[in-house]
Formats: structure tokens, C-alpha cells, sequence
């Protein structure tokens, strides 16, 4: 018995009950004895805090599409899943629920707090996987890893144990990124820089024994407090003659020597740096080649210590104020510019980070980088769009030693412990019974846990078992596909390819993927405080999960940001009931006896069966290589173009001459077999795209396999390409498109039937009679002549082309006076709306400082009103040429 959808597509149950029915069906799981070629990708995991948004759609969503397709291509998919515990930004929502309470994490201790955290982990922390299945994700949920589960934090001890006994793990002094607000040391890549607009401080230092000053230019007056030297480039002839001289410190009377350093840049400021080595990471490492001292003089708060003299205790900021009032009293402060420049923040919390020298745990990592750029290099893993290696080469070219050491109770702790008897270190895996070195049984483990993105970098092998020799990884390692966003290519990317080759001997992945952003219409950032945020669950519930995905993959062009508006997804609703309406009209056009889908040999198939048999084996040739190539937007237009302006607009409204009046009974059948066949394949090219409305429709359809996801995607067959029937249907398709646009440009309505005389060429007179039928048919035309030696009618409107002319009398169907007048009015209407637009446009004031929204809206109307015109006037024109005739 044939199934009748409803008249309305819902996505909402239809998402719900299908995504209960694959994992009912275990349809995600991957089968590590399975015969099938292996495809594999490791989910970017998104942090345990999180909530879906248009970064984690866009990414999910590609990585979803491609699974999906190579599944239903004949591999054993493994996609893995899993969330990050986030160290920071975890433990910065506890904090601030604490803080709500009348407490601190300090108040509780170590252990309760790490308690506190795991419950509210185990609470919320699966709110982000349960809106990556309401997006459609089909992961292999029976395989979801968490980055503090028991066996990944065996594998970073493990890793760091290996790495610290080949020396690629040390403990020492350096300059590094503090937060004083979250109190840990940063990553470079965890600070993000902004412009500020600042000043620059022309400081006066008076020189030693001979009177005068050598001035230095800063923006930070308050580090000067820790100066141990002042710079100049040796090759700027203006202080040569104070090169191993020696200066007083302002306010402090440290005697400073003067140096040479090739660092100092002679054009900024007055060329003479002062250098601060603790607490500027160029001035460190001059301090380094030059055996300069570090003092240090901000705490881990962000307030003066014991070593900034009178002005200890004071805040940074402050302190500043002090130092440049005491300056000014002295008449050391020579003068102020205005001064532009980047500022470092605490990716986290945005408070401005503090460089220190502080002893912190690093890992040493040139050697690993070396042979990250090789594998790159010599193709064994591609990034794409291409352009991103030179990124990838330039970070890892010039990479720095990674600390790894935070300050913070969340995460995975260091394991090292110290011997309270001699002080010695033993690095274990297992917490040690007693000292390595003198056997003493007072440890006590290091404070500082791991950098989140330790344990990430080990995401590809850790999550199928290792350091265990498992299936997973024999199978499935290396993975197939990372994809990813530009913003992480160094945080992440890099660091698992290092990893990757250095514990598993192999890449971690074959392919890297960097999509684009998702930008909001007018190509801006989105923010909260620009309030151009798109929610998607927003999107999911409005629109439903498959418009969503769909608008997203139409629009994810390699190398290009995504504008994104709410009126592009809805657009693309609008293609989900397209298809939807297309599956009622096939499913109620079938007899209760489904026809076969073996389509009937070439010789039987009808012109537009043919035609329509050889744009799907294009559209289906397209659609694979676009995909295997990463062009997800060409994927999905390919389709979209195919099913609407091809399948829906043309062939199910040619064959409805066979379904409602076929001259035999064989052409019913033909047609069914061909238009259910159509929409079968077209359904499975969709499914990796919008998997819930493709899974409802074939259900309905007549099937063999018990889900969509089961079917093998389809491959062009050879036999279906026919440029012949291509070109001929073309041909017929520009006859009707020309009578349509008669009949629109002089405002005949589409359900009045008109007569039509076409006088063809002799070489065209056969086609025109063979195609008399449908012409009449989707011109809608009552009576249609076709006669190389017909009078031409008068009062008429007419095209010429190569091939006919093509008259539409309107006698009888149009009041050739009346529609003079309404277009003249239509045309001064439009002219006048075109001018206020036009006069809008030329107003500086309007562009500049009107919302861009607003401007986008008035430039897309000019272009509107523009096109409108030009057709009215065209039509005006054939009126007042039919009124002459």
C-alpha cells in the first residue's frame, strides 16, 4: 500500500523520531572487524562549558557531511566524539558559582573544589553533545571520550613521562604570559591582541659622571622599576659615544649600563630602549645575551612587590599614575605622545596579561617541529585551501618552547612530585612510594596541572586506546580528515601533528580542512555587542536542523567567510518544502502496485526521460567530485539547481501529459519509473546534507534497504549521458521560456490561455511540430500555429530569434489602452522610488554613519527598482509597437 505524506512538512517530530531510530539502529557505530575500507575522523572537541554556536554548526555540520557520504559510499566510518574539560574555563564557572555562595575555591581546598567541578561537569556538561545531535551529528556516541576520562589521563602521563625523560620536557625560568585575574601563565596563542589607544613616555635618565641624559621612549613607565639596562643599536651613530657607559634609574638609583644590541629599532621613539627583562619578552632575551639581572617587580596579582621600592603595594595602573607624577616632580618626565598599539589579553577573561619570569614546566619544541614541517612538506598530510601552509610553516618556523605549566586546580595534574627530605623531583607515571634518589617517603605532587591543549594534542591516538596497541588504532589511525577553523591550525593542529609523529610514528591525519568563518551579512564578526548574533538552535527550531545545514553548506566556498542572515535559511526551508512537494506529487502519481526502478532500455525512454536521466548522471558526477575535492558549496548548488530548476520546474511538469492522459498505457508506467527514480537518487545525493527530511521521504518511498543511510550514494551511469536529448530539450526550453516572457513582460496573467502563431525556419519547422504538445502545454497556449507561411497577427506583441518568430495577439486578452496606462504609472512610481534611493546613496552622511544593514537594504532596492524598470519598459515598449500594428 503506497504511503501519502502530509501536506505540511514538521521537522521537528520527523528530526526526533529518526534520530532515536539510528541510534536504536546503531547506524553510527563503527565495526573494527568490518571488511570495509576504513574512514575516520576525530571530532575538534568542543569545550565541556560550551553551547552550540555557529562556529561548532558550521564545523559539525561539514564533518557530518562527510561521514554521512563516505558511510553510504561502502567505508566503515568511525567519526569519535568527545568534549574538552576546558581547565581555564571550567574552573572560571565554578569559581563563579562559588563566588555567588560567599566562597572561593580557596575556602574549599584542592579536593573538594576538584569534587565540586566533576558534579557540575557530570550536570551540564552533556548539554553541548545533546545539541550536536539535535544538529544531526552522527557520531559514534558509544565511543565518547572526555579528555579527563581514566584512559586519556593515562596517556598524558605517559606522553609527558616519555618526553621529560628525552629531555623535551623541562622545568626552568622564562618569560612568560601571566593572567593576574585567573592567576596561571598563558600559552602565546591564549592571549589575544587588541589596539589601544595609549601614550608614549620620553623618560629622562640621567648619565653617569659627565652630566646630561640619555631619554628613552616607553608605554610602560611603571616597569621601569625593573630596568637593568639601557639599549641602543650599534649601528646608530647618534650613541656610539655612550656604548658600555652607565646611567642612574629614576626613582630606584640603580646604576644601569648603557649596551648595544642589534634589537633596538633606531626609528622608534628616541632609539635608546630601556630594557626591563622581566617583564618583556624581547627585553629578556636581550637580557639573556647580555647577562643582564631580572627584577622582578609585579606579583602574580598584578600589584607592585617588595622590589619596586615606595611604590610596592600599589595596583598596575596606579602604580603608573605615581611613578609619573614622581617623574614629573623631578623633571624626568621630557614629554607625552599619543601612541596606537597592541595590547595582550587573557583570551579567557580579557584582562591585560602580565610578561613575568616565573619557573614554569615547557616542552622543547623545535625537534618536534621539524618533523611536522617535513610531513607537510612532503604531502603526507595536505591542508587545504592550500594557502593556509604558509600559516602553518611560518608559526612552526619560528616556534618558541611551549608552556605547559597553569597555575590552576582543573586539569590534569603535573606528575611530578618533590622529596620534602632532599628536594628532588621524581617524574612517574604512577604516584611514586618513595624518593628516587634518597628514598624518602614525604612527597608532595607539583601544584601546576597540564595546558588544556596538552591533552588535545594527543586527541587522534588517545581516544582509540593509546598507549595500548588496540583494533581501533590498527585500524583507523591515521584518521582520514581533520576539519577544523583557521583559529586553531596552530593552537591544535600543529601540536597533533607533532604528537602524532612522535608517538605513533604517523601523521594523525591525511587531510586538515580549515573552513571559513561564519560572518553575519554584511561580512562583520558576530558579537553580543553588535547584536548580530544567530543562534542556531535558533535556526534548528525555526527552520529546522536540515534548511540549517543546508544554508550552511551552500555557502561554505573554500577560502571564503560565510555571510549568513536569518532570510538565507529561510530561503532554504523553502528548498526543504520544494522537495517535500515534489515527493507528495511523485507518491500520489504512483499506482498502488509501485513500478519498478529498473528503468526501461534506452531505446524506449522518452526525450525528456532521457534528458532528465542525463542531467541527474551530471548533477551526480558533480556532487562526488565536489565533495571528494572539499567544495561543499558546489555540492550542495549542484543539487539545489537539479531538483528545482531542472526536476521540479521541467520534467514533473513535462510528464504529466503521461501520468494524466498517456496515449498507451506503457507511457504511465515509463514515467513513474523514471520520475521515482529521479527523486530516489536525489534523496540520497541530499541525505549527507539534510539527513532527517531525506530519511522521512524514503521511508515513504518504495525501498530495500531500512534506512537511507544504508543505500549505496550514488554513482553516474554511462549509459544515462545523452548530450543529444540535452541539447534538444535545451532548445524547447528556450521556446517555452520566450512565450513566458511575452506574456509577463504585457502583464498576462499565468492561468489565462493565450494563442500563440510561430513562424519557423525551414530548418526548425519539424522540431516546433514534433514539440507542439508540450509547448502548448507549459506556455499554457489555447490554440498554437505553426506555419512557416503564416500572416503575422496584428495587434500583437512578437519575438525574433534564429530559429522563429514567435507572435502573441493579444486581442481578446489584453486592453491594449489600459495596459499603456498602468505601465506608464507603474514606470513613474518606480522612477520616483529609484530617484529617493539614488539621492539617499549620494548622501555621505546616509553611508557612513546609517546602519550597514540599512544600506545593504537600500543598495538591494536601487538594484531591484533598476531591474524593474528596464522590464517595464520593455514592456511598454511591445504595447505601444502592438497598439501601431
Amino acid at each position: 500500500m503506497k504511503r501519502i505524506l502530509p501536506k505540511r512538512f514538521d521537522p521537528r517530530p520527523v528530526e526526533e523520531r529518526w534520530y532515536s531510530y539510528w541510534e536504536e539502529q546503531e547506524l553510527f557505530h563503527a565495526d573494527v572487524n568490518s571488511p570495509l575500507p576504513p574512514y575516520s575522523i576525530v571530532i575538534p572537541p568542543p569545550n565541556v562549558t560550551g553551547s552550540l554556536h555557529m562556529g561548532h554548526a558550521l564545523n559539525n555540520t561539514l564533518q557530518d557531511i562527510c561521514v554521512r557520504y563516505k558511510r553510504m559510499d561502502g567505508y566503515n566510518v568511525l567519526w569519535m566524539p568527545g568534549t574538552d574539560h576546558a581547565g581555564i574555563a571550567t574552573q572560571n564557572v565554578v569559581e563563579r558559582q562559588l563566588a555567588q555562595e560567599g566562597l572561593s575555591r580557596q575556602d574549599l581546598g584542592r579536593e573538594a573544589f576538584l569534587k565540586r567541578v566533576w558534579e557540575w561537569k557530570e550536570k551540564y556538561g552533556g548539554l553541548i553533545i545533546h545539541q550536536l545531535k539535535r544538529l544531526g551529528a552522527s557520531c559514534d556516541w558509544s565511543r565518547e571520550r572526555f579528555t579527563m576520562d581514566e584512559g586519556l589521563s593515562r596517556a598524558v602521563r605517559v606522553v609527558f613521562v616519555r618526553l621529560y625523560q628525552e629531555g623535551l620536557i623541562y622545568k626552568g625560568d622564562y618569560i612568560i604570559n601571566w593572567c593576574p585575574r585567573c592567576t596561571t601563565a598563558l600559552s602565546d596563542l591564549e592571549v589575544v591582541h587588541e589596539e589601544h589607544d595609549s601614550s608614549l613616555y620620553y623618560i629622562r635618565y640621567p648619565l653617569l659622571d659627565r652630566g646630561g641624559f640619555v631619554t628613552v621612549a616607553t608605554t610602560r613607565p611603571e616597569t621601569m622599576l625593573g630596568d637593568t639596562a639601557v639599549a641602543v643599536n650599534p649601528d646608530d651613530p647618534r650613541f656610539h659615544h655612550l656604548v658600555g657607559k652607565q646611567c642612574r634609574l629614576p626613582l630606584m638609583n640603580r646604576i644601569l649600563p648603557i649596551i648595544a644590541d642589534s634589537y633596538v629599532q633606531a626609528d622608534f621613539g628616541t632609539g635608546a630602549l630601556k630594557i626591563t627583562p622581566a617583564h618583556d619578552p624581547n627585553d629578556f632575551e636581550i637580557g639573556l645575551r647580555h647577562g643582564l639581572e631580572k627584577i622582578r617587580v609585579i606579583d602574580d596579582r598584578g600589584r607592585m612587590n617588595e622590589n619596586a621600592g615606595r611604590f610596592s603595594g600599589l595596583d598596575r595602573d596606579q602604580c603608573r599614575k605615581e611613578v609619573l607624577q614622581a617623574l614629573e616632580q623631578e623633571g624626568l618626565l621630557e614629554r607625552v605622545e599619543p601612541y596606537r598599539h597592541m595590547v595582550g589579553h587573557c583570551q579567557r577573561c580579557r584582562t591585560v596579561i602580565e610578561p613575568t619570569v616565573s619557573k614554569q614546566w615547557f616542552v622543547r619544541v623545535k625537534p618536534l617541529a621539524d618533523e611536522a614541517i617535513r610531513a607537510v612538506k612532503e604531502g603526507r598530510t595536505r591542508i587545504i585551501p592550500k594557502k593556509w601552509e604558509n600559516d602553518y610553516f611560518a608559526w612552526m618556523e619560528g616556534i618558541r618552547d611551549w608552556c605547559i605549566s597553569r597555575q590552576i586546580w582543573w586539569g590534569h595534574r603535573i606528575p611530578a612530585w618533590y622529596c620534602s627530605r632532599c628536594g628532588e623531583m621524581t617524574v612517574a607515571e604512577e604516584e611514586p612510594q618513595q624518593c628516587t634518589s634518597c628514598g624518602g617517603e614525604q612527597l608532595q605532587q607539583e601544584s601546576d596541572v597540564l595546558d588544556t591543549w596538552f591533552s588535545s594534542a594527543l586527541w587522534p591516538f588517545s581516544t582509540m586506546g593509546w598507549p595500548e596497541r588496540t583494533r581501533e588504532l590498527e585500524i583507523f589511525y591515521p584518521t582520514s580528515l581533520l576539519v577544523t577553523g583557521f583559529d586553531i591550525l596552530t593552537f591544535w593542529v600543529a601540536r597533533m601533528l607533532m604528537m602524532g609523529l612522535k608517538f605513533m610514528g604517523d601523521v594523525p591525519f591525511r587531510d586538515v580542512y580549515i573552513h571559513a568563518l561564519v560572518r553575519d551579512i554584511e561580512g562583520r564578526k558576530m558579537s553580543k555587542s553588535l547584536g548580530n548574533v544567530i543562534d542556531p538552535l535558533e535556526m534548528i527550531e525555526r527552520y529546522g536542523a536540515d534548511a540549517f545545514r543546508f544554508a550552511l553548506a551552500a555557502f561554505a566556498a573554500q577560502g571564503r567567510d560565510i555571510k549568513l542572515s536569518t532570510e538565507r535559511i529561510e530561503g532554504y526551508r523553502n528548498f526543504m518544502n520544494k522537495l517535500w512537494n515534489a515527493a507528495r506529487f511523485v507518491l500520489m502519481n504512483l499506482d498502488e502496485e509501485h513500478p519498478e526502478q529498473d528503468l526501461s532500455p534506452l531505446s524506449k525512454r522518452s526525450l525528456a526521460d532521457r534528458w532528465i536521466l542525463s542531467r541527474l548522471a551530471r548533477t551526480v558526477e558533480a556532487v562526488r567530485k565536489a565533495l571528494d575535492e572539499y567544495r561543499f558549496n558546489d555540492a550542495a548548488g549542484a543539487i539545489y539547481q537539479f531538483l528545482w530548476h531542472e526536476y521540479c520546474d521541467w520534467y514533473l511538469e513535462w510528464i504529466k501529459l503521461d501520468l494524466y492522459s498517456p496515449r498507451v498505457p506503457e507511457d504511465r508506467q515509463r514515467a513513474q519509473a523514471v520520475m521515482l527514480h529521479v527523486l530516489t537518487t536525489v534523496v540520497q545525493l541530499l541525505h549527507p546534507f539534510t539527513p532527517f527530511i531525506t530519511e522521512e521521504i524514503w521511508q515513504a518511498l518504495p525501498h530495500t534497504q531500512d534506512s537511507v543511510m544504508k543505500s549505496r550514494f550514488p554513482v553516474p551511469r554511462a549509459e544515462d549521458f545523452d548530450p543529444e536529448a540535452e541539447k534538444e530539450i535545451r532548445w524547447v526550453q528556450q521556446v517555452i521560456v520566450g512565450i513566458r516572457n511575452l506574456r509577463a513582460e504585457v502583464h498576462v496573467p499565468p492561468s489565462t490561455r493565450v494563442d500563440v502563431v510561430v513562424i519557423p525556419t525551414p530548418e526548425t519547422l519539424e522540431l516546433f511540430r514534433a514539440h507542439a504538445e508540450v509547448i502548448r502545454a507549459l506556455a499554457r497556449i489555447e490554440e498554437l500555429v505553426i506555419d512557416p507561411n503564416a500572416p503575422r497577427p496584428k495587434k500583437a506583441v512578437y519575438a525574433i530569434s534564429e530559429n522563429a518568430e514567435i507572435h502573441l495577439p493579444l486581442v481578446g486578452v489584453v486592453d491594449l489602452k489600459r495596459e499603456q496606462e498602468r505601465l506608464e504609472k507603474e514606470i513613474q512610481e518606480t522612477q520616483r522610488e529609484l530617484s529617493q534611493n539614488h539621492r539617499k546613496l549620494a548622501n555621505p552622511d546616509f553611508v557612513q554613519k546609517a546602519p550597514q544593514e540599512i544600506v545593504r537594504k537600500v543598495r538591494s532596492r536601487k538594484e531591484q527598482l533598476e531591474d524593474r524598470l528596464e522590464r517595464l519598459q520593455e514592456g511598454l515598449r511591445r504595447i505601444r509597437a502592438a497598439m501601431d500594428s
